[in-house]
This record gives C-alpha cells, structure tokens and sequence, in this order.
C-alpha cells in the first residue's frame, strides 16, 4: 500500500509515504541542533574554553536560553493561533527555518579568546533556539493531517526515532571526523580533523554549528517538496486578528477544560525534569565519575542508539495500548533511572555497595559504577524518546480539533515558561547541601510530581 489515507477531519484524501518521509525528516533534519549545540559539543565547548571562566561560560549561556526560552513562551501560543486561522504552516516553518540555519551558522566565529564576539555568539544561539522551537511547533500540528487518529502514535514514535537516528549519525561523524581526543591532534579514529580543521582554535567543535546548519537546509527539503500543508482560510492580516481573539478564547475555555489543563500542567512538570536530567547527567558524571567531554559524547551515543530503539518501540505500544499509559510506563523507568545515578559515584553504587574506583590509567568505562552508568543512561534514551513522542500524541488526542496547532503553541509555552526550574531548584539544592547527589533531588521530585497528576488525565477530546 503506497498511500496513507488522512484523518477524519478530511475524509477521503490520501497521503504518499513520501509525504510521511518528509515529516519524519524534519525530527532527522533538527535533531543535530539539540545533539550537538546544546548536550554534547557546543554548550561544553562555549562554556569550558570560549568564556573566560567556566562560570562565566555557564551563567551567559543560562542567560541566552532563558532570553529564548521566555521569547518562545510569549510567542508560541500567539504564532499557533495566527497559524490555525490563518491555515498553511509551511510558510511559517520556512521563516524559523531560516533562523535556525543563520543562528547555527554565527557559533563558527565563536574562536577561543574572540570574546569580543561574545553578545554575537549568544545572539546567534538565541536565534537558533527560537528558529527550532517555533518550526517544531508547526510541524508538530501538521500529524492530525497526514494519518488517522489511531496511527498519530505510530507516526510521533517513527518521527522521534528518525530525529534520534539523525543525532546519533551527526554526533558520530563529529566524533570521528572533526573533535580531537583530549588536548591530543587525532580524533577518535586516530585521523587529521577533516576539512583542515585546526585542534588549535577547536574548529572541530565550533564546526558543530554549521553542520547542524547544512544538516538541516538540505534534510528539511522533502518536508516543503513532499509533505501537504493545509489550505489557506484567509490573508495573513485576517490571520492575525482572528488568531489573538481565539487566542483569547482558548485561554478562556482552557480554563474549562480541566482535563487539558490538568495534561499541560503535568507535562510541563515532568518535561521540567527530564530536561534538568539530560542538563546535568553528564555534569554529575564529570563530577563523580570525572568523565571528559569524549566519555560524555559516547556516553550521548548510546543514549542515543537506545532512544531510537525507544522511540520505534514506544510508537507500536502507543498504537496498541494508548500514549497516556506509553508516557506513564516511561515516566516511572525514568525516576527508577533517576535513583539510580544519584545512587552512583566512583567507589559507589545502589549507595551502599562499595566497589573499587577506576585505576589511574585504566581503559574506557573500565570500572563498575562507570558501567552501571552507561546501563542506566541506555535506558534514560530508551524511556525518554517515548516520553516526548508519547506526549504529543496525547495532546493531538486531548485538544479540540480545530485548535490543534493554538494546543501545541500552550504546550510549548508550558515546556518553556517554567523551563528554568529544574536547573533552579537542582541549582539551589546543590548549593545548599554542597553535594552533587543531594543536589538532583528536587529532579526526582518532579519526576514524582508530574506522574502523580499524569493519572488524572484522561485521554480523550474535549471539543
């Protein structure tokens, strides 16, 4: 069968799997600004060798996101409306587009000691994040167009699993062809950087902003060739009107609805945590297991390797058995995962069994809590990617037809407008116990929190 009928909103049209490829590419063609600028490549690099201190580096880069998280959570609910009135949502993800590409671009210039560029460099990441968050909100309104509503499951989970393939493959390729090993010249293979990248001014690792530029101009192409968009309704100026008034409507009504309300609430919560974990995973890790920034990149590989594994796998239970119970199932192997690594440390494992520490020149994850680790990171990536394919799904699910991409605006707002409190409330706990294990406590309570109000939704429409 070479065609996927279309949902219920529109019955009787069809699809091409093409038009379904060139969704999923959009996840493969993002993925490396998520993989490379902000876990494993840029973010260390901006803050361990461009800042002059590393606290420095920490504090302007917390800064830049908050400036773009707070921008994406006043605009995003706003944009989505204009877009649901409007219609087509392809314009829309072309301009973000192009931010997204501009912005990864600018961290080239961010070469060690140029800190003159320094308000450059942010901005271009400010620009970025908001490029990628913006497009991903009106690609993610586009699903209730492209398949039934029984295989918006499937269709999230293939998309999450091909955007974890898309990181894994960049991140791999950064690895092995362009970041040198330590302070050495070789990469990982044992080879030049490629390009004629200099070791020297860490091109390798301000090169991650331009391929995930170049990754993403040329993946994102079949999603503008291939995928439909929907029919335009009225001018953008119309658009625009009418979209703040049901802006004002939906908040209205949001209030009414409880069971969406309750579903942004928790989401918010539990998205807060799962970001502090994957923010400070691979901080607990150089802290207690004083890992560098190679172990923490194959530590993001396998990771990543079993988020598509998770992804793929966490699709089909959605399809078979709901997404609400596919996010609560992963939810509860994430805070057992939680426990776990604060339960770890380099003479330490479970908290209490003792184990000899890694030998000074011993091999690459060569002792146990090093192992015990990676085991627990594998399933952080298996239950994660299940987590955030599951939720969307659950939204499409939950909110009212017509208002799918103003949903998917408030969803974005919730993940962004309390974004900064797991990093605050790990932050302070550290700070106040000393401890790094103490310190990611509050991150487990809102694990806990958010699977406890989880249980209330129901899922089903409100229209």
């Amino acid at each position: 069968m070479n065609d996927i009928r279309i949902s219920g909103r529109r019955p009787g049209h069809k699809v091409s799997r093409r038009a379904i490829w060139g969704w999923y590419l959009f996840d493969w063609a993002s993925q490396p600004y998520f993989t490379l600028i902000l876990t494993f490549i840029f973010a260390q690099y901006f803050a361990n060798s461009f800042a002059p201190t590393k606290a420095d580096g920490q504090a302007w880069w917390g800064y830049a996101g908050a400036v773009a998280g707070f921008t994406i959570a006043i605009l995003s609910p706003i944009l989505g409306s204009m877009a649901d009135a409007s219609g087509p949502r392809k314009p829309w993800i072309f301009v973000f587009s192009l931010m997204l590409v501009g912005g990864c671009s600018v961290l080239w210039f961010a070469a060690p000691g140029r800190t003159d560029l320094t308000v450059w460099i942010l901005a271009g990441f400010v620009i970025a994040t908001i490029g990628t968050e913006f497009a991903t909100v009106f690609t993610n309104a586009m699903m209730p167009d492209l398949v039934d509503e029984e295989e918006l499951g499937r269709l999230s989970g293939n998309g999450w699993a091909m955007g974890y393939v898309g990181g894994l493959l960049s991140l791999a390729f950064v690895l092995l062809f362009m970041v040198v090993m330590g302070d050495g010249q070789k990469t990982m293979l044992g080879l030049d950087p490629i390009f004629g990248l200099d070791p020297a001014t860490k091109e390798g690792d301000r090169a991650a902003g331009p391929l995930s530029a170049i990754w993403y101009a040329i993946f994102v192409i079949p999603l503008f060739l291939f995928t439909p968009d929907t029919k335009r309704k009225m001018s953008l100026g119309k658009g625009i009107g009418r979209g703040l008034d049901d802006l004002v409507a939906t908040l209205r009504k949001l209030a009414k609805n409880g069971n969406a309300l309750l579903y942004l609430i928790a989401s918010m919560v539990y998205r807060d945590a799962l970001a502090a974990l994957f923010a400070f995973g691979g901080i607990y890790a150089g802290g207690m297991l004083g890992w560098k920034t190679f172990e923490i990149g194959i530590f993001g590989i396998v990771l990543l390797i079993t988020g598509i594994f998770g992804s793929w796998l966490g699709g089909v239970l959605d399809v078979r058995y709901g997404a609400k119970r596919v996010v609560v199932w992963s939810l509860v192997l994430l805070l057992a995962c939680g426990i776990g690594i604060i339960s770890t440390t380099s003479d330490t494992i479970f908290f209490v069994v003792e184990v000899t520490p890694k030998a000074a020149g011993g091999g690459l994850f060569s002792s146990l809590p090093e192992q015990v680790f990676l085991a627990l990171g594998a399933l952080i990536g298996a239950a994660a990617g299940p987590v955030q394919a599951s939720s969307r799904t659950l939204l499409v699910r939950i909110a009212p037809t017509e208002q799918v991409t103003q949903y998917f605006g408030l969803y974005a707002l919730t993940g962004k407008v309390t974004s900064f409190i797991g990093p605050l409330t790990v932050g302070i706990a550290t700070d106040w116990s000393d401890s790094q294990r103490i310190g990611l406590i509050p991150m487990l309570v809102l694990f806990g929190l958010g699977l406890v109000l989880l249980f209330g939704v129901k899922p089903r429409r409100a229209e």
